[in-house]
Order: C-alpha cells, then sequence, then structure tokens
C-alpha cells in the first residue's frame, strides 16, 4: 500500500477530537457490563460483554462473531485491506472483582469523571484502565479512519478473550484451533502502562517464569521441642538452608547451570536505557529500601528488566497462631519463583532446581514439588521494522522520544501468540502507574484515551508504508 498522507492522517485526527464526547459513551457503555470473569455469577455479563464489542466492531465494517469457548466467549473480528501488513489486536473484555466494595467511593460498574490536580480528568471505574479502556483506544482509532476514509490503512483481525483476569484457560486452544486465521505479521497488546505521564513506551522484554512449591518432611509427626529437639531434624531449619543456598553473596543465582545460555544486554539497549528518565534511588526509596539486593555491578533496570531472578514468596510450617507453642513440626513449605530471560528454558532450570534441592535432602527426610507455571521469556528484535515505526509514530503524537521498554513481569500470552501463531508480540499501553488497577477506585486518564486514540491512528498510517 502506498504511504498515507499527512492529510488523511489530519484529518482523522480531527475526527477523533470531535468525537470524543461519543467515545466515552461508547466506553461506558461497555464498562456499564459487569464481566467479572473469576466469578461464575457473571457468567452472563461476561457473554454480554462479548456480544456488545461484536456489534460495535460489525457496526464499524469488520466481520465480528462471538467464538465459543470451555470457559467465557472470545470476541474474533477482521477487516481485509486490499495490500498491507497484517495486524493482530489483542484485549481482554474480562475484569477483576470489586472486592473490597466498601473502598470505593462510588459504584464500580457507573463510570464518574473526576478532576485531577495536575489538571487531568480520571474515568473512575472497574475496568477502566485494565483493559476496556485500552482496548477501546484501538477500536475508536479503527472507527475513525473507516468514518473519514472508509477503509482501515492495513488489514487488522482482532481478538478479544475474556479469561485474562482469570489466568486465560481457554487462550490457547483457541489459538490452535484457530492459528491459520488469526496468523499475522505481528501482534499488537494493549495492555501496559507508559513510561512515565508524558512518555509513551513500547515494551519489547518479557521475562518468562517457573513457579513451585517445596515441601519438606522429616519426622512423621509434630514433635515436643523439649523432648525431640537437637536429636530429630528440624524441616524448618532444613528448608531455611535450602533457601538460603539458592543465593549468592554477589546476589547472584546460586543454582548450577541456571545462567547457562544467558546474553549479555547489547550496548544499543543499555545506552537507550541510561537515556530513560529513571531515578534508581526514588525507585527503591518509595518502598522504603536503600540498596539493589541483586546482581552486583549491574543497574536496577537491567536486574529487573534483563536479568533473572529467583525469590521466596512464602515459608510457612510450625505453630504461627497466637501465643507460643513448643513444637518441631513434621513438614515446612515455601513457594519460590523464577524469572526467566531469553536464553533460559523453564524445563531445564526447573530441573535444575530440583537437583539442587534434592542434593541438600538428608536420607531420612523427603521433599516433594508442586508446579504452578511454566513460561519462557519473549523478545521483540529490536530492528523490527513493526517496532521502529511504533516508536516514531508514538514520539510524533507525544512530542518526545518514545521509551523502549523491559517489564519484570511475566505475560504468558505474548508467549503463546509467538508459539502457536509465529508472531512477534509487542506492547503498547497507555495507562499510568497510579491507574489502581486491580484495586478500589481504578482510573484511566482521560488523556491516556483521548491520546492513546490518535496515538493507534498515527501507528495505523505508520505501518501501511
Amino acid at each position: 500500500m502506498a504511504s498515507i498522507s499527512n492529510q488523511d492522517i489530519d484529518a482523522v485526527l480531527a475526527h477523533v477530537d470531535r468525537s470524543l464526547d461519543d467515545s466515552l459513551a461508547r466506553l461506558f457503555e461497555l464498562i456499564r457490563i459487569p464481566s467479572v470473569s473469576t466469578d461464575p455469577a457473571y457468567r452472563d455479563q461476561c457473554r454480554a460483554a462479548a456480544e456488545w464489542l461484536s456489534r460495535d466492531l460489525a457496526a464499524i465494517g469488520f466481520e465480528a462473531s462471538v467464538r465459543k469457548t470451555t470457559g467465557h466467549p472470545m470476541v474474533v473480528a477482521h477487516e481485509k485491506a486490499a495490500s498491507a501488513p497484517h495486524l493482530l489486536f489483542y484485549g481482554h473484555y474480562d475484569v477483576q472483582p470489586v472486592d473490597p466494595l466498601a473502598l470505593w467511593t462510588s459504584d464500580p460498574f457507573e463510570p464518574r469523571m473526576e478532576a485531577l490536580p495536575n489538571g487531568d480528568t480520571a474515568i473512575v471505574a472497574r475496568g477502566a484502565s485494565d483493559d476496556k479502556g485500552q482496548l477501546m483506544t484501538f477500536v475508536e482509532a479503527c472507527r475513525a479512519w473507516k468514518s473519514v476514509t472508509g477503509k482501515l490503512p492495513v488489514q487488522v483481525s482482532i481478538l478479544f478473550e475474556g479469561e485474562e483476569e482469570a489466568g486465560s484457560p481457554s487462550l490457547a486452544p483457541f489459538l490452535d484451533a484457530t492459528a491459520d486465521e488469526l496468523k499475522a505479521d505481528a501482534v499488537f497488546v494493549c495492555d501496559t502502562d507508559m513510561w512515565d505521564r508524558e512518555t509513551p513506551a513500547v515494551t519489547t522484554m518479557l521475562r518468562g517464569i517457573y513457579t513451585t512449591e517445596i515441601e519438606v518432611t522429616c519426622a512423621d509427626q509434630d514433635l515436643h521441642s523439649g523432648m525431640f529437639g537437637n536429636a530429630a531434624r528440624n524441616p524448618l531449619q532444613l528448608l531455611s538452608d535450602i533457601v538460603s543456598s539458592l543465593r549468592r553473596a554477589d546476589g547472584g543465582v546460586a543454582v548450577e547451570g541456571f545462567y547457562d545460555g544467558v546474553k549479555e544486554l547489547p550496548d544499543a539497549i543499555k545506552a537507550l536505557w541510561k537515556r530513560l528518565p529513571f531515578d534508581e534511588e526514588a525507585f527503591l526509596g518509595d518502598i522504603g529500601l536503600r540498596d539493589p539486593a541483586g546482581e552486583a555491578g549491574r543497574s536496577v533496570l537491567e536486574q529487573i528488566w534483563a536479568r533473572p531472578s529467583c525469590e521466596i514468596n512464602g515459608m510457612s510450617g510450625g505453630y504461627t497462631g497466637e501465643g507460643f507453642k513448643t513444637v518441631i513440626p513434621a513438614k515446612a513449605s515455601a513457594k519460590i519463583s523464577f524469572r526467566l530471560v531469553e536464553g533460559q528454558d523453564p524445563q531445564v532450570i526447573r530441573d535444575a532446581f530440583q537437583r539442587h534441592v534434592r542434593a541438600r535432602i538428608p536420607r531420612d527426610c523427603s521433599v516433594n514439588f508442586r508446579d504452578y507455571g511454566l513460561s519462557p521469556a519473549t523478545v521483540m528484535p529490536i530492528d523490527s521494522p513493526f517496532l521502529t515505526k511504533t516508536l516514531q509514530a508514538l514520539s510524533t503524537e507525544w512530542q518526545c522520544e518514545s521509551a523502549l521498554a523491559g517489564t519484570g513481569g511475566s505475560i504468558p500470552i505474548v508467549g503463546d501468540f509467538k508459539r502457536r501463531l509465529g508472531c512477534d508480540a509487542l506492547l503498547v499501553g497507555f495507562a499510568r502507574f497510579d491507574n489502581r488497577v486491580h484495586s478500589p477506585n481504578e482510573k484511566y486518564d482521560l488523556s491516556s484515551f483521548h491520546k492513546g486514540i490518535r496515538s493507534w491512528v498515527r501507528i495505523l498510517a505508520a505501518l501501511a508504508d
């Protein structure tokens, strides 16, 4: 397809500005549907949200349908272009429960506008940011292009899920069943944050994850610590020794072979991250800490985005109630998670961890493992034309250099797109860190919604070139 003219882009952007109230009205309609995926009581409302989105996309001109799954339905839509890249846009229409309801200042499913001290306005409601406001920025951008020019600059498919907040149990089999239909040149996911209030970001690095629980058993019953202390092995002590053996004095992970395949961060990415407005002292200071605890000699951003980690998420055993009980427990357990980077195989890490633990279990004791999840890291190539043009479009709209970001978290669905569809994913979102997602009084800034729509208008135009 030929390049889109600046005149067309300006006309579409002007339409976005004029139609903002109508765009908000549609967003409010969607928000009012309480599509809480984790609670079976809201099953009908989840389907209602899917049907609302399907109707809205059909009204724009998409071939849209609601697809059954073993859980909540998917919404699939297509708008074909004669000759253009094919993009798949993903979002989710389900939301978190509202509990505790008493902490909300208004009805969670009746959106309201609230003036903010910085002069912006917030849309306050459950799902305003995560993810209804975010996904509707893309839908409204498509609507604007169709309204002004009668067509989209590129070929677009849309997948809206209804179980993201419940762990996406139906997504992988659905992608397997529809791989030929949904396969695209790139996937865009709008469920992330900006770098700061004024700086947009594209997240291209996602750490993988391995989560597990280990249970150590020593005696076959709880013991009186006066009668058996010293002579009987204490599983809490044993578990503590094992847990402490997982980290080296320099902050690294001590599991043998853990860093096999881990590459150093490219110099170009290091240089870009150094230019980002990031204050390491403030990052830790805001949570009451001062000194980085990860691998010595590496920046905080490198530690949380580009290096693997091992964290103890919980330990239990013995008596933890009020007062005191002199008991040596029979069992003790710990929940442990590993964040993984490119080059690490989650199954290899799992096997190495289990060998590390078993090597430290005495012959008269035992250990059991319960795994909760394994997902590899995903990385978008930094020389991708999709990434380059997206960054340029965002920089033009926001009048500043866009950030190329990583994230310390893990989003397994991005890996599913790569493994099952063969598509790299770019995460482009317009949420702010203070949006209180998953918490009472969730919000989405009006500027995020408005400029998010405008940003997608520019991205679609840029990718048509």
